[in-house]
């Protein structure tokens, strides 16, 4: 049902055919999750999907790059301050832990067009001494 502007904010009622097996697991997680009420966790999982669409567009958007690290490898250190040089303009801040002797954790506060934030975020990931990562976005449009 489309909408504009006048009526954005308001609530709509619309059905939705489910089977029931997937509608158990679903009210198992929302109640684990501490969800009041189907709607609620369904208005959160539409707004992800949005997010998550967003994200690989030209859209601004804010996120955050969490990875750890073995310091100890070839010229790590160097390669990721040269990364984040290169995409100064997205950066917003940085934190950086000592986990063990060899591992570090990063995390890295973004924004900008969710296409930068991506492209950024695959190139740190993909380098080698980078044991894990994720890149996590989110957006106030939804």
């Amino acid at each position: 049902m489309p909408h504009n502007k006048e009526t954005a904010g308001t609530l709509f009622r619309f059905g939705v055919s489910i089977e029931e097996n997937l509608l158990d697991r679903f009210d198992t997680l929302i109640a684990q999750k501490g969800y009041n009420n189907r709607s609620e966790a369904l208005r959160d999982l539409i707004r992800d999907a949005l997010v998550r669409e967003e994200a690989l567009t030209d859209i601004p958007v804010a996120g955050s790059l969490t990875m750890v690290y073995n310091h100890h490898a070839h010229d790590i250190t160097h390669k990721l301050t040269h990364f984040q040089h290169e995409f100064g303009d997205l950066i917003i801040a940085t934190l950086h832990v000592h986990l063990s002797h060899d591992d570090c954790m990063e995390v890295i506060a973004l924004k900008g067009p969710g296409s930068r934030l991506k492209q950024m975020s695959d190139a740190l990931l993909g380098m080698k001494g980078v044991k894990h990562g994720k890149l996590v976005i989110t957006s106030t449009k939804t």
